[in-house]
């Protein structure tokens, strides 16, 4: 799995595996005559995806702590608040 803080660590990283593929036979012609990489875009899309998709199970595993603490923020206001000099 990629880690979310090193996830634009792969523009430093060359490393390939070979994997196949099956693509709708469409899509890649229309790929191939828009002379797409398809490696590039796929590798792009699919590093984007588990970014959002870390994000999003982040978000689920830590819900319960974030209505939690903007509750608490909403019933006794900030921490620290008296001292802020803004």
């Amino acid at each position: 799995m990629i880690n979310p803080a090193k996830a634009d660590s792969h523009k430093n990283k060359s490393s390939k595996r070979a994997i196949n593929l099956s693509l709708s036979v469409d899509v890649l012609d229309a790929a191939k005559s828009l002379d797409v990489n398809v490696s590039q875009v796929c590798d792009q899309f699919l590093r984007n995806f588990i970014q959002q998709e870390l994000l999003r199970r982040w978000k689920v595993e830590h819900a319960d702590f974030v209505e939690a603490y903007n509750a608490s923020v909403k019933n006794e206001g900030l921490p620290l608040d008296q001292w802020r000099t803004f």
